[in-house]
């Protein structure tokens, strides 16, 4: 399968350039908040028996008030998360290694998000974080708040991985099969053209492998666990499906990802880094769902 060679630059004005990376992320922000305008719509949902949250968590108002904290967890979690998870590095240059220019990323680097590098675990936690902070704020229960994410998380998660594969980046392992793709090393701006290296062979897309499972089939399955299960009056049961469904997917789309460096020795040799930090986020997902459901018995006693 030809790699479509999309500019990842959608329009360009000098200095001044609009990214599709930057266009998936606005994209998932804006779709997600609308999905969850109309969702807040059908109080209906949080309806049912045994149900512990008995209406919506928060109202048209609060959401919007709500997206700029959430927006600021995804952009510096997923960066800071990129940075400690994955290039540690960036954070023990020698100060003498790194140029004071401005134009020259190094001295900028852990927070160039410009420059590509977003870390999903990273921007999980950012998110957390926004999520406590607004439900103390605001006297909200943080469970039932973070369902309401859970359910519009997909969303950005499938408009990212396209722009993974747009950016022909995160690409999959060496492979040979019908759908293999020859992805380029960079984009030069110099001739506004991608280069391949020499050594370049047919990988896995496994871009689309990702934006597939963590964003249409986990999205459908809470939207599913929603409107037939009216899952929402458990508070911490769309949030413990959607984590430990992340985590599941990702693991599995790493057999067919492109490791990073780092690896176990031994038998656990196979697990990449990816694997390392889904295992626990499918542990933090069953608990969740476990805990939300031990709540419906004690409501329904």
């Amino acid at each position: 399968m030809p790699y479509p060679e999309i500019d990842p630059v959608f329009i360009g004005l000098g200095p001044f350039q609009i990214r599709w990376y930057a266009l998936a992320y606005i994209a998932g922000i804006v779709l997600g908040w609308y999905y969850l305008t109309r969702l807040l719509q059908q109080p209906e949902r949080w309806k049912g028996p045994g149900a512990v949250q008995t209406k919506p968590p928060i109202n048209k108002t609060q959401l919007d008030d709500v997206l700029f904290f959430v927006t600021l967890g995804i952009i510096l979690g997923g960066r800071l998360g990129f940075v400690l998870f994955y290039r540690p590095e960036m954070m023990w240059k020698p100060f003498a290694e790194w140029p004071r220019v401005f134009g020259s990323i190094p001295v900028w680097e852990p927070l160039a998000i410009w420059t590509g590098g977003m870390s999903f675990h990273g921007g999980l936690i950012g998110v957390a974080l926004a999520t406590l902070y607004f439900s103390r704020k605001h006297k909200i229960n943080p469970f039932a708040l973070g369902d309401l994410f859970a359910c519009a998380a997909p969303i950005g998660l499938f408009f990212g991985r396209i722009a993974n594969f747009i950016n022909g980046e995160l690409y999959g392992r060496p492979w040979d099969g019908p759908w293999a793709v020859k992805f380029p090393s960079y984009y030069d701006d110099q001739t506004d053209s991608w280069v391949y290296s020499q050594d370049a062979v047919p990988r896995h897309p496994s871009q689309l492998y990702e934006a597939f499972l963590e964003g249409v089939v986990l999205f459908i399955l809470i939207r599913i666990a929603v409107t037939r299960f009216a899952v929402l009056r458990l508070p911490g049961m769309a949030t413990g499906l959607f984590v430990a469904g992340y985590g599941l997917a990702r693991f599995f789309v790493e057999f067919f990802r492109e490791p990073d460096d780092y690896k176990f020795a031994g038998p656990l040799g196979f697990l990449t880094r990816g694997m390392m930090l889904s295992l626990p986020m499918v542990a933090l997902g069953t608990w969740l769902v476990w805990r939300a459901w031990n709540q419906r018995k004690l409501a329904a006693a």
